[in-house]
């Protein structure tokens, strides 16, 4: 078996750690586990991994910190595996940059697709070049901006359009109501998701069969949208 990946775990639970290295290894993987967050920055400096995944509930740094130093100067995607449910603690770990975010506890099946998808899109953004999106009936054609659904062109606003492209481009990422509304309406836009919501709901209409039950675009309650990534 060839290994797939190297993946680098911070968090303080030995037994945690020992679980995910059990469901991890099996798969191919290269595990490191770091017990602080100072143990992880050095492994993420020295080892280069492919994946981190970070406990937020650290000895001796608050997770989300840790989540701003790597942010400012690596891409390497992060996944937050930690107790803390509240939605707040989730919008801030993914506006500070994490790509995803699990909840323990969580499935082995969860965890395993959960990082398929980190590093696919890690994949992606090392070739800016594709030009399009593709999965199941739905195009998006970046270059003639063009979006189609079983053939079909499908006429969308100009806003619409803007934000179908601003997740596709970022398929299998949460993203996060604030950071969409900055990124199409500009950082000085109401943070009202109102607006959001209805231009998803024209949106939905538009590309689902069923917009009640959606293919491609899903929505994390309470915290953002994740567009499907294959």
């Amino acid at each position: 078996m060839t290994t797939k990946a190297n993946i680098i775990i911070i968090e303080d639970e030995k037994n945690i750690c020992s679980f995910i290295e059990h469901i991890l290894e099996p798969q191919g993987y290269r595990v490191i586990s770091a017990n602080t967050g100072k143990e992880g920055l050095q492994y993420i400096t020295s080892e280069h991994p492919d994946v981190i995944l970070l406990d937020l509930g650290l000895p001796d740094m608050d997770g989300l910190k840790l989540i701003e130093q790597v942010r400012s100067w690596s891409i390497t995607p992060i996944i937050v595996i930690s107790a803390r449910t509240l939605e707040k603690s989730k919008i801030a770990a993914l506006d500070l940059g994490a790509d995803d975010y699990l909840t323990k506890p969580f499935g082995t099946g969860e965890l395993l697709a959960r990082i398929r998808t980190a590093l696919r899109h890690s994949q992606r953004n090392q070739h800016i070049g594709s030009s399009k999106y593709q999965v199941g009936d739905l195009l998006v054609d970046f270059e003639r901006r063009l979006v189609k659904v079983k053939d079909q062109e499908i006429h969308l606003t100009q806003i619409e359009y803007k934000l179908v492209c601003l997740l596709a481009q970022n398929a299998g990422r949460v993203m996060t109501y604030e950071s969409i509304i900055t990124k199409i309406w500009g950082p000085y836009a109401d943070n009202d998701n109102q607006i959001l919501r209805v231009n998803m709901a024209h949106i939905r209409r538009k590309l689902e069969e069923n917009p009640a039950e959606p293919q491609y675009i899903f929505t994390e309650i309470g915290v953002g949208y994740r567009m499907r990534e294959e």
